[in-house]
């Protein structure tokens, strides 16, 4: 069953099959939905790894995350559907219908993976990493120094 479908008909005229169909927006939102599970795997295995946090692992975890994201879109299209949809209508027939190549329409989908690694991996920091320690006061109440 194709996700987004395209039937020839006439002379090679392409078209949607369901032209009021949602499988596009399904396509966005399950690629929005992977890197979204990525982000917090990569957040959570990130602060296994170094506790102590710091601005340089976050910016490296966010950087990652959307490095990983571009990487998976092009992957996706380059092992999905031909991209060439005249050629491949040519070579279906007249009234197949067909896969229609890959198209990430949301290109906002490319930052669930890093946005979700910044977002779980702050909520493990302030839930279990390390506390600063308290400051220490001395005992007894507070006595300005004399005035010379």
């Amino acid at each position: 069953m194709p996700l987004v479908g395209d039937v020839v008909e006439g002379k090679w005229i392409v078209f949607l099959k369901d032209t009021e169909g949602e499988q596009a927006v399904g396509v966005d939102g399950t690629f929005a939905l992977l890197g979204l599970a990525f982000g917090v795997v990569s957040a959570l295995v990130v602060f296994l790894l170094r506790r102590r946090g710091g601005v340089p692992l976050v910016v490296g975890l966010a950087v990652g995350g959307l490095l990983g994201s571009l990487l998976a879109w092009r992957i996706g299209v380059w092992l999905g559907p031909a991209e060439d949809v005249v050629a491949h209508a040519r070579d279906v027939g007249r009234g197949v219908t067909f896969s229609a190549p890959l198209k990430l329409g949301a290109k906002g989908a490319l930052l669930a993976w890093p946005l979700a690694a910044l977002v779980f991996h702050l909520g493990l920091t302030a839930l279990f990493g390390p506390r600063d320690p308290e400051p220490e006061f001395p005992d007894g109440p507070y006595q300005a120094p004399p005035v010379a």
